[in-house]
């Protein structure tokens, strides 16, 4: 009897474990999905519906709120600024930090751990700290009004983290395939380049995406290096839009609504590649 119900007793807990978390995968999605709907729901009314009727359907339908957006050249100035800062940012973090990563995974050299440690401490100094020296230094370099000059620090700032994510990976592929590839005569670079990037392809897959995503939503940096509307950025955007048509709030949840889906629509398709990036990272750690 008591073997029985001790075999019984976890199938018992099944149900209510699964029940469980299927609520909590409901109210999670309800957290993120009624303020999504609203938005966009709200992007179609007028400010005198939003205050009459707030939670009701559109009446009428304004679709003149997103038409007007999608029309201005402003806008898809914007997505180009971010489009262009984002993907030059990541192939410059991908890129160093992966030699770097490379150089700290597979080579033993005197002061590696503490070289190491030096370049991990870079996670614990915010963003917000180095500012004013920062921008200092690209007024010094004429950085000023210049992508390079959010590029550039962004990349600096992404290493730490790219470059502890990337050496685990490396440092999990067995020595064994170095001693063969170079006895087959492959030079380290050789091995780096032919077989040690397409083996960490997960990796180099999620990194990307969180570097890309950490640029997309910069604010900070872009506000203090343009001066120029013609370098603005989509959340720079977002912020002069809200003060030319502080009053029109219908509009401005419209321009909010058509600010997220380029960066909603990457998540989606990038989704796989940063999962898969992360859970082969758990199980060879």
């Amino acid at each position: 009897m008591s073997a029985n119900r001790h075999r019984q007793s976890p199938t018992s807990g099944g149900p209510l474990r699964s029940l469980s978390l299927h609520a909590i995968v409901v109210i999670t999605a309800l957290f993120v999905g009624v303020p999504l709907l609203y938005g966009v729901l709200g992007g179609f009314k007028t400010t005198r519906q939003l205050s009459s009727n707030p939670l009701g359907l559109p009446d009428p339908w304004v679709p003149e709120n997103y038409t007007s957006i999608l029309a201005s050249g402003s806008f898809w100035q914007m997505l180009w600024n971010s489009t262009y800062i984002a993907v030059l940012t990541t192939l410059v973090v991908v890129a160093v930090s992966a030699l770097a990563a490379f150089v700290f995974a597979r080579f033993a050299f005197r002061g590696r751990e503490a070289l190491f440690t030096m370049f991990a401490a870079g996670l614990m100094f915010p963003f917000a700290v180095a500012i004013l020296p920062l921008f200092v230094l690209l007024r010094m370099f004429g950085l000023l009004d210049n992508p390079l000059g959010v590029i550039l620090p962004q990349a600096a700032f992404g290493m730490p983290m790219t470059i502890i994510i990337l050496r685990g990976f490396f440092r999990a592929i067995p020595g064994e395939i170095e001693e063969a590839a170079i006895l087959d005569g492959c030079s380290p670079f050789g091995f780096f380049w032919r077989i040690l990037l397409p083996m960490a392809r997960p990796a180099i897959a999620t990194v990307s995406v969180l570097a890309v995503v950490n640029s997309w939503n910069q604010f900070m940096l872009p506000l203090v290096v343009f001066s120029d509307d013609s370098f603005f950025t989509i959340p720079l955007g977002v912020q002069q839009f809200q003060g030319q048509y502080a009053t029109d709030i219908a509009r401005v949840m419209a321009y909010i609504v058509v600010a997220m889906l380029p960066a909603l629509g990457f998540y989606a398709v990038a989704e796989r590649q940063l999962v898969s990036g992360l859970t082969a990272g758990a199980v060879k750690g």
